[in-house]
């Protein structure tokens, strides 16, 4: 069985940071960063600007080059997800039954996106922007000729989408549930000049607006069907309404979790020896009143 001074799960930027830090301050034991995307750890945010955009090639989002790890001897484990954490034996299980030893443990999964629980939400056409695979195939669908597409959800990846998509030349209409856009984030004054911008651009911002389900033809989306009756006729329909933490291993271990695993000050989850970073993390200025 393999044994790691420190394994870190979750290769994006909340986990890759922690092994850099690790290095660049003098810790000397085995690192191991686990993460599910089979490519080395890279940037998230630009993957639905620059990236979608195609203004930035892949490898300059990449957090470090390619050598770079094996250069600090982290081991990447790529394309692999943990299924269970033994806090008492101190190891994690991957989905291929390899079992791994650790002295300290940093989760840092991030989340899911949070899927449409309506009709038609798994038709071909239906997109997430979680991870690089997630845009190519968005990509992909652009270059074989979609261009009326309807997102789902007004915060930063849908507007982010809208802007791009935009530029592109696409007919772009957003669906937002609430009264404004970002409304979860922003005031009210920062929404209001968000949808102000984006409608300048052509984007089509539909706010307190519902989605009843989505209807394809055959097993493609081919439409967004309102609540109010409303049909949208659509060649791609892209989701963003949210993340949930991705902790469940965690909390089958008997880490306390909330909206995310919970930390202290100082990072630390409930279970010993184990840390949770970034946006799995639940820290105390964050727990539920």
């Amino acid at each position: 069985m393999e044994r790691y001074g420190t394994i870190i799960v979750g290769s994006s930027h909340a986990g890759a940071q922690t092994a850099l830090a690790l290095r660049q301050h003098g810790y000397d034991e085995s690192v191991a960063l686990i993460g599910r995307d089979v490519e080395p750890p890279y940037e998230r945010p630009p993957l639905s600007k620059e990236y979608l955009a195609r203004d930035k090639a892949f490898e300059r989002i990449l957090i470090r080059p390619r050598s770079y790890w094996a250069e600090k001897a982290i081991d990447l484990v790529l394309g692999a997800q943990v299924i269970s954490v033994d806090p008492y034996l101190r190891r994690v299980i991957l989905s291929d039954d390899r079992a791994l030893e650790y002295r300290h443990l940093v989760w840092a999964a991030g989340g899911m996106p949070r899927n449409l629980t309506c009709q038609g939400k798994d038709l071909r056409g239906v997109h997430a922007v979680r991870d690089k695979h997630d845009v190519d195939r968005i990509m992909a669908e652009l270059d074989a000729g979609a261009r009326r597409v309807v997102i789902i959800g007004g915060g930063y990846i849908g507007l982010e989408a809208a802007a791009v998509l935009t530029k592109l030349g696409c007919n772009v209409i957003v669906i937002e549930a609430l009264d404004r856009v970002l409304a979860r984030v922003a005031g009210e004054a920062l929404s209001r000049f968000f949808e102000s911008e984006h409608r300048a651009h052509g984007v089509d911002i539909r706010l307190n607006t519902q989605v009843d389900c989505l209807a394809g033809a055959g097993e493609r989306v081919t439409e967004v069907r309102l609540a109010d009756g409303e049909v949208l006729p659509c060649d791609m329909v892209i989701v963003g309404i949210g993340i949930i933490p991705e902790v469940s291993p965690l909390a089958d271990a008997g880490a306390r979790v909330s909206n995310g695993v919970e930390v202290d000050e100082l990072c630390r989850t409930s279970l010993p020896d184990i840390y949770a970073v970034g946006d799995c993390a639940a820290r105390p200025n964050s727990f539920a009143g």
